[in-house]
């Protein structure tokens, strides 16, 4: 993925008393107060606008924030509590500006947060008269929101196909590069873990990576369904007997090509999905009518382990039990520390395997943990995404 990149702008001294756009994804969750409970988000884009004006740009930020209706204002949408923190992070006051489309008064060495880019009319749909006046603000615009690559809107792709200069900025850099290391040229082996509920909504990922991997290691529901495929018995575990054709089709293409599917040999059940459910381990094939399967078991967890310490890359997308519970979290336990003690570079992504990498405290033992949730699953299913493809379309402008 060959784009131009702001940091590069930057270098060069051309950022210096031009007019900077920078998309930030700055939408942290708030409580019903309207104060902010998780800044990753806002501490994540504070070097991107450092790095801007440093270089003597006058700074313009923009982000969305929940999900408004365009062109209908409310509190609740406002980007006011980030403009406060971000202020507080840059040491600065950081001015919040209200319909701003037509124009905004911005001098180098100054930054302005403008005000919830989805209230805009157009905004969703990449209408291209925003898009036009969007481009008109500024001379160099700047993606750094990888957590919304995967969607086509006015301030992701619109405006970085007419603004002068269009580059990614640190953290989508940074994305880019971690994903291309894992999926693009990966050292070998390459496994993928792919934990979920269902394998109907990780489909398309199971047979995109089926193609690449050496090892697919599945867990959760996803699991249960590649344990009915394998002829198991799951008891009244979740899982998709539709579905039990696709399991062997990829268990079939993975064998194809030398690769494989780890089936659990062993399981922790319980008669109840509760917390103080008492958890049995089992082997795969003792597994009885009315069992729930919440977790792989410890034979299988320090299976996979071994072959996780052995890996050149991995790539990690959800926990392999029910990790919330602390009778049916050994499984990802075991995972996460392996992962952590492995030499492979590591990238993870998802709500959950966030969750779960801040339980197990292996933040600083991770390779590349993605900022992106939606974005990263379709990177994982072989998608193009439209911010980042009109990126590498206008690379070829250059400066």
């Amino acid at each position: 993925m060959n784009v131009l990149r702001f940091a590069d702008v930057a270098k060069s001294g051309f950022a210096e008393n031009r007019r900077v756009f920078i998309r930030a994804d700055l939408n942290v969750p708030q409580a019903d107060d309207g104060s902010i409970t998780e800044d990753t988000r806002i501490r994540a884009s504070v070097p991107c606008i450092q790095m801007a004006l440093a270089a003597g740009a006058a700074v313009m930020v923009t982000s969305h924030l929940g999900r408004p209706t365009e062109g209908e204002f409310k509190p609740e949408d406002s980007l006011a509590p980030v403009a406060k923190r971000l202020g507080e992070l840059l040491g600065r006051e950081v001015p919040l500006i209200a319909n701003w489309v037509d124009g905004v008064t911005v001098a180098p060495g100054q930054v302005v947060l403008l005000e919830n880019c989805r209230l805009n009319q157009g905004e969703k749909k990449n209408d291209e008269a925003l898009a036009r006046k969007l481009a008109h603000l500024c001379d160099i615009y700047v993606n750094d929101a990888f957590g919304t690559a995967h969607r086509a809107e006015g301030t992701t792709y619109g405006i970085a196909q007419f603004a002068p200069i269009a580059c990614a900025g640190p953290l989508l850099s940074a994305e880019i590069d971690a994903i291309s290391k894992a999926l693009t040229a990966p050292q070998r082996s390459l496994v993928a873990i792919v934990a979920g509920s269902k394998v109907s909504t990780k489909l398309t990922i199971l047979k995109s990576l089926s193609k690449n991997v050496d090892q697919l290691i599945v867990g959760g529901g996803i699991a249960n369904t590649f344990m009915l495929a394998a002829g198991l018995k799951i008891g009244k575990s979740l899982a998709e007997a539709d579905l039990v054709d696709e399991a062997k089709a990829v268990i079939e293409a993975m064998k194809a090509r030398g690769a494989e599917v780890p089936i659990p040999t062993d399981v922790v059940t319980a008669k109840t999905f509760s917390a103080d459910a008492v958890a049995t381990v089992k082997k795969a094939t003792d597994v009885a009518d009315d069992d729930l399967i919440l977790d792989i078991g410890p034979e299988t967890a320090a299976k996979l382990a071994a072959q996780l310490k052995q890996a050149g890359t991995i790539v990690w997308n959800g926990p392999v039990g029910v990790f919330e519970f602390a009778a049916f979290e050994n499984g990802t336990q075991v995972i996460a520390q392996a992962i952590a003690e492995s030499s492979a570079f590591s990238i993870a992504g998802g709500g959950d395997t966030l969750a779960a990498i801040a339980k197990y405290g292996i933040e600083d033992q991770v390779g590349y943990i993605s900022t992106g949730g939606g974005a990263f699953l379709e990177i994982l299913e072989g998608k193009t995404l439209p911010a980042i493809e009109i990126l590498t379309q206008r690379s070829a402008v250059g400066l």
